[in-house]
């Protein structure tokens, strides 16, 4: 994308800015609608490539004599400051080796000096109430130009000839802002100044990732064009791809907590939801945090640290309903798509006259203006400042776990003085130290919501499971504490740590219980869906798998068995995860785990302990049946 660049002082201060739609800056400062007396005003460029555009308003600077600089004056400024943007960029060295094979060159020219036309006066009316219509669209938003033409596509089609310039007065107006979607190269000095730190490449701005590849590009015209492949699936961020953003105020409306105040909650915000004790505690807790003021310097953050089967949704429902009730906006986000589909039907259910949105890859509501929004993580990239309460289901998991790009999605999503409700049955260490610490604000849920203690793992020493296929035996305690499962009709988890094991496993286990319906499935099973649905209605009986059902999956009376437990890819959480998917139901809470390996590890103690350990703090509490009803 190519556009306008120009230079303004307005009393003793010089800015740049770029535009959409010159004409509509002409109009604001030249035509009195900003209401403000403009001293200078200097177009610099009609069709400037957008990266370079964004960067130079980055980083413009005053300099001195700039009130008497005349146009020649300018077209040196600008000349420096394109090669200042080549040299930070490596377009000077790409120019050489692309330019020939593309025949593309940038622009070094300066256009300096000339004046366009205004927006026509008579327009200006209808282009106000366009404007004020895309700010409303973008609301909470940060798209690339593709993707904001798709929404008005959807929305507001009389918008389609006209967006740029409506864009572009939204931008004045303060309700948008606009800049290439990478964000441009660091300069030297700053280079300099961060001690060499400085990542070479431009930074996405939707993601946060550095975006190192580089290609000629027809649209802009330049060389040596990045685009981030971190977030390529959602539509290409390319540095002269515009990204606008809304800037809308992100105070919560209509008597909502303000910095400086709080709202408590009410025992009604709990009363309707039917929570156990313990849960009802939490959420107490939990509230008591959404009705104080964020901090300073950004969202407030709470982890609700709750044991696997504890009924963490219904924990939240009192929290998007003090939310909800405010005015406010709220996200459910968690990594799979499956636990959204299987989360919208209860949200809709439990908040009947609320609006609500569910995005997911491929869903239908992408475009969606909903007070409560239910998405993959993966969907927070096209969401900026946008909710009062953001909620990250299974923060431990799987892609969220250990990725920057949904951390800065996830950030990026939340009002500056919104709040963040972590939930987790595992967090991530950093999170424990946190909480641990008195840094991070934080309730736990030691017990189920049958209130019977968490089943503690047993600590079995067996062979490797490879050694146990290559000798076609299982071991005698393995096999007898498997029998014990089957003959209290226990379905029965067998997780195993590698895909290509499980066939011939499956084949050993079934010579060895012939009694039993055996099955393995995996993460490339076609029939894994129906594999689990049939475990669930015991058809099933044995089911050897990965840990692609270490979480998320409820099968009552279960039992489990972890092989070779002590491999490095069975970490504390997947240990205490996967031992989770045991004693459940109300029916038989007392399940069975065992962790079997040729030697113990600090992840299999680790993960005891923390079991033992909110044993314990639930017993202590008073949140367990009394013995005698055990």
């Amino acid at each position: 994308m190519k556009v306008g660049l120009y230079v303004c002082r307005v009393r003793e201060e010089w800015n740049m800015a770029l535009s959409l739609d010159i004409r509509v800056d002409v109009a604001w400062w030249l035509e009195g609608v900003s209401g403000q007396r403009v001293l200078q005003w200097l177009l610099l460029g009609r069709e400037l490539p957008l990266s370079q555009a964004s960067w130079m308003v980055e980083h413009f600077e005053m300099e001195r004599g700039m009130d008497q600089w005349g146009e020649e004056h300018w077209q040196v400024y600008m000349r420096r400051k394109l090669e200042d943007y080549e040299r930070a960029s490596g377009e000077l060295e790409a120019r050489g080796e692309m330019a020939g094979k593309a025949g593309i060159t940038a622009e070094r020219g300066a256009e300096v000096g000339g004046m366009p036309e205004p927006y026509p006066a008579g327009e200006w009316a209808q282009l106000e109430r366009g404007a004020a219509l895309l700010a409303s669209r973008l609301g909470g938003r940060q798209l690339l130009a593709a993707e904001a033409e798709a929404l008005l596509a959807d929305t507001a089609p009389q918008l389609a000839s006209v967006w740029r310039a409506a864009a572009q007065l939204a931008r004045l107006r303060g309700r948008l802002s606009i800049a290439a979607a990478l964000e441009g190269p660091a300069t030297r000095r700053q280079r300099l100044a961060w001690l060499g730190r400085a990542h070479s490449a431009p930074r996405c701005r939707r993601c946060g990732s550095f975006a190192g590849q580089r290609v000629p590009c027809a649209a802009c015209g330049l060389a040596a064009c990045a685009y981030c492949e971190a977030c390529l699936a959602l539509g290409r961020s390319r540095a002269c791809a515009l990204l606008l953003r809304s800037a809308a105020p992100g105070a919560m409306p209509r008597g909502a907590s303000q910095r400086g105040t709080a709202v408590p909650p009410t025992e009604g915000g709990l009363a309707r939801w039917g929570l156990s004790p313990a849960q009802s505690a939490a959420a107490a807790e939990a509230l008591a945090f959404l009705a104080q003021p964020s901090a300073v310097d950004g969202p407030g953050r709470f982890l609700l640290w709750a044991v696997t089967g504890a009924g963490k949704t219904e924990m939240i429902f009192p929290l998007l309903q003090y939310i909800l009730d405010r005015g406010g906006r709220a996200l459910v986000a968690t990594p799979r798509r499956d636990v959204v589909l299987e989360l919208a039907p209860r949200l809709a259910k439990a908040f009947p006259d609320i609006s609500l949105a569910t995005l997911y890859g491929g869903s239908t509501e992408r475009w969606k203006d909903a007070q409560l929004t239910l998405a993959t993580t993966h969907q927070l990239m096209r969401f900026y400042q946008g909710f009062n309460l953001v909620i990250i289901d299974e923060l431990d998991a799987f892609p969220y776990h250990n990725d920057p790009m949904l951390a800065h999605a996830a950030a990026s999503s939340c009002k500056p003085d919104g709040h963040f409700v972590y939930l987790s049955a595992t967090p991530p260490a950093r999170l424990q130290r946190e909480a641990a610490q008195g840094k991070l604000t934080h309730a736990k849920v030691p017990v189920r919501f049958h209130r019977y203690p968490l089943p503690v793992p047993r600590l079995l020493k067996m062979p490797t499971v490879a050694e146990c296929i290559r000798k076609r035996e299982l071991p005698a305690t393995l096999k007898k504490s498997i029998q014990t499962s089957s003959l209290r009709e226990a379905q029965v988890f067998v997780f195993v740590t590698r895909i290509a094991q499980i066939e011939a496993f499956v084949t050993l286990m079934r010579r060895m219980f012939p009694q039993i319906h055996i099955e393995g499935t995996s993460s490339q099973d076609p029939d894994r869906a129906s594999k689990v649905i049939a475990f669930r209605e015991r058809t099933i009986r044995l089911l050897v798998t990965t840990t692609i059902l270490e979480r998320g999956v409820t099968i009552p009376r279960s039992d489990v068995f972890i092989l070779d437990a002590d491999n490095g890819l069975f970490d504390e959480a997947s240990l205490v995860q996967m031992a989770g998917r045991a004693g459940r139901s109300m029916d038989d809470p007392a399940g069975r785990v065992v962790f079997a390996s040729s030697r113990r590890t600090r992840s299999q103690v680790k993960a005891v302990a923390q079991i033992q350990k909110m044993n314990t703090i639930a017993g202590r509490k008073g949140y367990l049946h009394p013995p005698t009803h055990q």
